[in-house]
């Protein structure tokens, strides 16, 4: 069974603060599902089916515990990778609120006070347990993070946004597979253009089935191709007379057909879809706010503005940052201090705004300027000398471990003790005392004294 949602219902009897509906892990599937009232710990639990009857029946239940639904009602969800959809919709049309629970805060507050095994019901408890302490606990508040309404016009650009992000990576990923093949299957027909993914060169591959064709074409024909004119025409021709195919053109050609016909429908949804967020932006005040800053163009303001939401979600500009990832956090231990990246970041805004501000430096002088490295007045140092490199081992590898760079001279064959004294035949090349040998060790040498009385 897929791990679902776990709902705790809390009711106070002042009716000050809201009962609590926390939910855990909303998944595809099935939902677990714990509620909770003041002065039970645990006032029912049952698993909910994620179909519009099962939908039904969490909200009779829930209304059931809270007076028809009269009293105030919190709801957390466990919603990681929107599995938590469409619950939540529904849950804020009905005027409750909603928490999203963080899972990785959640697993430290588990390790704080541990159960005896890990499941659904024994997490519906926590998630109880949280609830009853948020007022009193710090972490229980970290834990269950408020879902604040956003607007509709974010809502839609930040579905846009993201399914446009999706279709750029997934041409990113065929424009890579398919110069790959023509560097393999014909070279030389790739470097007539800047850019594999032009819309022309697109077009010239798709003009045929057959990928051998390409080389036969005529003038006319090319110029019938749209976006190919004159200059596009010359290229063309002047790789026709030297164009050469691999062996595996008669089945990987057909392969790199349809992947710039993909490509080529990618490229029409995607200028579909950033069309349509350029005109939802122009009703949203902080896309148009975000669009002023130079260097951020309409999409990465829509991108932008469809991650954030709404600006209520966060109380200072520190959670901001640290939420698109423009903040560190700080790790001080005596006199060591150091900075961490957070974990829990959008992704998609953090890539979104590092796009941006690379246009931003490059547009701005000012910001080109701090974004360079600071001096302090000093003196850059000079390169020095290239070091020597040192000599490359002449045998080859595999033949055993490196031979000690000095070896060990015989003993004296009168004395049996100390290096044989040298001789016009065998010249001493190092100047060792008498009594000492040079031994190897890992390729260098030490000298060592023979004890009295030890033969060498």
């Amino acid at each position: 069974m897929w791990e679902g949602s776990i709902t705790s219902v809390q009711r106070r009897k002042d009716h000050e603060t809201d009962p609590c509906v926390g939910g855990r892990g909303c998944g595809v599937q099935r939902h677990r599902v714990a509620i909770g009232v003041p002065g039970e710990a645990l006032a029912c639990e049952f698993d909910l089916d994620h179909t519009p009857e099962g939908f039904a029946t969490f909200f009779r239940q829930v209304e059931a515990h809270t007076a028809g639904g009269v009293l105030p009602v919190a709801v957390a969800m466990e919603g990681w990778g929107g599995h938590a959809r469409p619950l939540d919709q529904q849950v804020l049309a009905r005027g409750w609120r909603p928490f999203n629970v963080n899972n990785l805060k959640l697993a430290r507050y588990k390790e704080i006070f541990p159960g005896p095994a890990k499941s659904d019901p024994i997490d519906t408890r926590r998630m109880l347990e949280l609830f009853a302490l948020r007022e009193a606990l710090p972490l229980a508040k970290d834990v269950l993070g408020e879902v604040a309404g956003v607007p509709e016009a974010h809502a839609q650009l930040k579905r846009l946004t993201r399914r446009r992000r999706v279709l750029v990576n997934e041409k990113v990923r065929a424009v890579n597979r398919m110069r790959s093949d023509l560097h393999a299957v014909c070279p030389g027909l790739a470097e007539i253009t800047g850019a594999v993914d032009n819309r022309w060169f697109l077009r010239l591959l798709t003009c045929r089935e057959d990928l051998t064709k390409l080389a036969r074409l005529q003038r006319s024909s090319l110029l019938k191709i749209r976006g190919i004119g004159v200059k596009y025409a010359g290229l063309i021709r002047a790789w026709q007379a030297r164009a050469q195919f691999a062996a595996e053109v008669a089945y990987v050609g057909p392969m790199i057909v349809a992947d710039a016909r993909r490509i080529l429908e990618l490229l029409a949804q995607i200028d579909a879809l950033e069309a349509t967020c350029a005109q939802i932006a122009e009703g949203s005040e902080l896309a148009g706010r975000i669009d002023s800053i130079p260097g951020f163009g309409p999409i990465t303001s829509a991108e932008l503005a469809g991650e954030i939401g709404t600006l209520e979600r966060f109380p200072t500009e520190a959670s901001l940052a640290l939420y698109v990832g423009m903040a560190c956090l700080s790790q001080q231990s005596g006199q060591h201090s150091r900075g961490r990246a957070p974990r829990q970041v959008n992704r998609r805004a953090k890539a979104a705004l590092m796009i941006a501000l690379a246009r931003h430096i490059e547009q701005v002088p000012q910001s080109k300027a701090d974004s360079r490295p600071q001096t302090d007045g000093r003196q850059a140092a000079q390169p020095g000398p290239p070091r020597p490199r040192p000599s490359p081992d002449p045998r080859p590898l595999g033949h055993g471990p490196t031979p000690p760079r000095l070896r060990s001279p015989e003993p004296c064959p009168a004395t049996r003790r100390g290096p044989r004294p040298c001789s016009e035949s065998q010249p001493c090349r190092l100047k060792i005392p008498a009594g000492c040998s040079v031994l190897p060790e890992s390729g260098a040498a030490r000298y060592r004294r023979w004890p009295k009385g030890e033969p060498g």
